[in-house]
């Protein structure tokens, strides 16, 4: 048992080094491209890396029509919904805040689950939540006040981070059949198509610019972040769903920090005080929730 929850510790500390990434390669590759596209070609490289890897080199069998048609909710909820919406959001807001409501997630899944999935709120769950919104505060603390943030950027946020929760949920209550890879690939490519339309409408070619900074930022993004991320988080959510959420607290922290020495963004007292408050709800979670 000690050695599967130190497995399941360490896959979820690889889970958000990577994911908190996401904000600052974003916000790179937005100075060079308009959101949607960078979003189009962000899935669309790992929509095709994951269907090939699946279906030509392991020769997984495809979906069956009743799955895929719940693979198509999930592409909704988790890629178009959270991602889609986060990547228009991001030109709105700081790398660091458009990080920091990953951390709101948690508690919208522990409680989203107890009313969804009838998974008793422990004592446990709820100190390790207040724990770990407490010190995303106390964290983002100065960014708040030397960063900035529009109506428009903030509610999009709202939105996506609702839609992350909401499809994690329903992951959890689907009894998949398909593989997590064949899953991932598929709601990776259906999120994409879904927002093509959109694409090609408010497409401006004077506006984009196809340069390394575009090719590093959609490689960052699709590979690390897409692939590897998403298809961790799918395996995080198969074992335990509340407590993979609370690896979502360690977001903020490492997006604090890639901001910092990226994108120049603060990094003080706060943010130390901050990541040891996350570290113990992390450790509180990990220990007592289950």
């Amino acid at each position: 048992m000690k050695n599967l929850n130190l497995k399941f510790i360490g896959l979820g500390l690889l889970f958000s080094i990577f994911w908190a990434s996401a904000s600052v390669s974003a916000k790179i590759g937005l100075r060079s491209v308009q959101p949607l596209v960078l979003y189009q070609y962000r899935f669309g490289t790992a929509a095709v890396i994951m269907l090939i890897w699946a279906h030509v080199i392991k020769r997984e069998k495809l979906p069956d029509w009743s799955e895929f048609k719940q693979i198509a909710v999930m592409g909704l909820l988790n890629v178009t919904l959270s991602l889609g919406i986060f990547i228009i959001a991001i030109q709105e807001v700081a790398a660091g805040i458009g990080a920091m409501q990953v951390s709101v997630n948690p508690l919208l899944i522990t409680v989203l689950s107890s009313v969804f999935l009838g998974r008793t709120l422990r004592r446990s769950d709820i100190i390790a939540l207040v724990l770990g919104i407490t010190g995303i505060g106390i964290a983002a603390y100065p960014l708040l006040l030397k960063s900035y943030a529009t109506p428009k950027g903030l509610i999009l946020l709202v939105i996506g981070m609702f839609a992350y929760s909401s499809a994690a949920i329903y992951y959890s209550k689907v009894k998949w059949q398909s593989s997590r890879l064949s899953i991932n690939a598929w709601q990776v490519f259906l999120g994409g198509l879904y927002f093509f339309p959109l694409t090609i409408f408010m497409y401006e070619s004077e506006l984009n610019t196809y340069d390394l900074i575009f090719a590093c930022s959609v490689f960052w993004l699709a590979v690390p972040i897409s692939v590897l991320a998403s298809s961790l988080w799918l395996r995080l959510l198969s074992l335990d769903t509340v407590k993979a959420s609370f690896f979502l607290f360690l977001c903020p922290i490492f997006g604090f920090i890639y901001a910092y020495f990226i994108l120049n963004e603060p990094f003080t007292f706060y943010t130390l005080s901050g990541l040891l408050m996350v570290l113990l709800a992390l450790y509180i979670g990990q220990k007592k929730a289950g």
